[in-house]
């Protein structure tokens, strides 16, 4: 059974640095396509991160380009998201999402999904 859990969450401060983890269960992660997507109330779930394929070039949303990376660890089956310089417009419920490979960074190409971990930005 293909199951995705999300760590690391939590309260950081503006312009703080957080990492979450994503930890991947039943299938090897480095054969599909991975992303990080992020929610916030009332609005639509949106791509953040993606790596299409294995071996692929990381994608980025403009609004994170250059604060974000996107890594992966094969031997640990898990897929990170370091996140730098974070501003309170980056709070948000993040999940990571897994599929066959090749989809494009948007939520509707991906159908497992982890339960989501809240990072909130705030002073």
């Amino acid at each position: 059974q293909l199951q995705l859990v999300e760590s690391g969450g939590g309260l950081v401060q503006p312009g703080g640095s957080m990492r979450l983890s994503c930890a991947a269960s039943g299938f090897t992660l480095n054969d599909y396509g991975i992303g990080w997507f992020r929610q916030v109330p009332g609005k639509a779930r949106e791509g953040v991160s993606c790596f299409s394929s294995r071996g692929s070039i990381p994608n980025y949303a403009d609004s994170v380009k250059g604060r974000f990376t996107i890594s992966r660890d094969n031997a640990k089956n898990t897929v990170y998201l370091q996140m730098n310089n974070l501003k309170p417009e980056d709070s948000a419920k993040y999940y990571c999402a897994a599929d066959l490979p090749f989809r494009f960074c948007v939520p509707g190409e991906y159908r497992s999904w982890g339960q989501g971990i809240q990072v909130t930005v705030s002073s």
